[in-house]
């Protein structure tokens, strides 16, 4: 049996979103169905939204949901009607990563989550006067009042913690804390330099402040967003926008660079900006994701000295570990997400888009 909801459907590349009646399959082995009580936007709905990415349009986006399961398929038995769940990203559960405790780095993780549109057996979830749309978002589509999630993409929380409060933690959030935490893992004394004070780089910066790293440095372009960051953990701040990037981190780092750097701005000038103030032995983690075949020149001979360069997916999050612990952290306090959420009714997802795109919102989330 089918279920008929409400959802934000983009028409095609550069389309705004437009609200839709659309039916949702009824859930499979491995389903289930989820009424969405929050959804964070995030840089990668806008991108795959615009055509940037080749996921199948008409379809329906988001992949930062929270909300309560409503009913499962068969074969789902360790969350049920009621349970408070985070969505995440999907995975196969299988192959070597999986197995290993890396699911952001599947075998098919690009057609199960970003350019796919249909579950692993490729029938479709959604449709619209039974045509199929594009939908399984990161397994979950969850920009609509119900959504038909993956199991894998499911992650049951407190239920005293308000959805609306945890959503981003889906993506944004677990993957600058996992940049920290899961590669960079600072050490007592280390320092760590953060470019870009988005919701990404403001998460690194928070999951930053709970380490041993004694030297913490945003960067950024806005001085509203590096004085958040100052707020948040941050100890020292540079605006790229006034002062020389490379000589302003030698001065912080008194000549000797920097133990980690996370680049979240898909600003292939910056990354190698990050690349040259590593210290012997440093770190890179590079988050921002440029257009497809996007080439960023690199001193070889500057990398000899034990320096390293590695992409990032998702924080390489479990997220059945990583996600409750954040929940945890959120509601003791400890990580302040609710400082870069600003709320909207889901009826007004257009007013959140041109909000984040001006850079007057950090983390929408869409209430339903």
């Amino acid at each position: 049996m089918t279920t008929t909801t409400r959802a934000a459907v983009v028409e095609a590349g550069g389309a705004p979103f437009t609200l839709a009646d659309v039916e949702l399959d009824t859930p499979a082995p491995g389903d289930a169905l989820v009424r969405m009580v929050a959804a964070g936007l995030c840089h990668t709905d806008l991108g795959v939204a615009s055509g940037g990415l080749p996921f199948p349009l008409p379809g329906v986006l988001g992949h930062e949901g929270a909300g309560v399961v409503e009913a499962v398929g068969p074969g789902v038995s360790d969350v049920g009607p009621g349970d408070h769940v985070l969505l995440s990203f999907t995975s196969c559960g299988g192959c070597r990563n999986c197995r290993e405790g890396h699911p952001a780095y599947c075998a098919t993780w690009l057609p199960l989550n970003l350019v796919g549109g249909r579950r692993a057996d490729g029938t479709s979830t959604v449709s619209r006067a039974g045509i199929p749309l594009g939908g399984h978002f990161f397994g979950q589509s969850s920009f609509a009042e119900r959504a038909l999630a993956d199991r894998r993409s499911l992650v049951k929380v407190d239920p005293d913690v308000p959805l609306s409060s945890v959503a981003p933690l889906g993506c944004g959030v677990q993957t600058g804390v996992g940049a920290v935490w899961n590669v960079l893992t600072p050490r007592a004394g280390s320092t760590l330099v953060v470019l870009g004070a988005g919701a990404v780089g403001l998460s690194a910066v928070m999951a930053a402040a709970l380490t041993p790293a004694t030297r913490i440095i945003a960067v950024d372009r806005f001085a509203e967003r590096l004085k958040l960051a100052e707020e948040l953990g941050a100890t020292h701040t540079v605006n790229a926008a006034e002062t020389d990037l490379g000589d302003a981190l030698a001065l912080l780092t008194d000549g000797q660079g920097a133990d980690g750097v996370v680049e979240t701005t898909g600003n292939v000038a910056v990354l190698r900006q990050g690349a040259d103030a590593l210290a012997a032995r440093g770190t890179l983690v590079v988050v921002g994701a440029p257009p497809f075949g996007t080439e960023v020149a690199l001193d070889v001979n500057g990398l000899l000295p034990g320096k390293r360069i590695v992409g990032l997916t998702l924080g390489d999050s479990e997220t059945q570990t990583l996600i409750p612990a954040l929940v945890r952290l959120v509601k003791e306090g400890r990580l302040p997400l609710h400082r870069l959420i600003s709320t909207y009714p889901f009826t007004d997802i257009n007013e959140a888009v041109r909000d984040m795109s001006a850079g007057r919102t950090i983390k929408p989330v869409l209430t339903f």
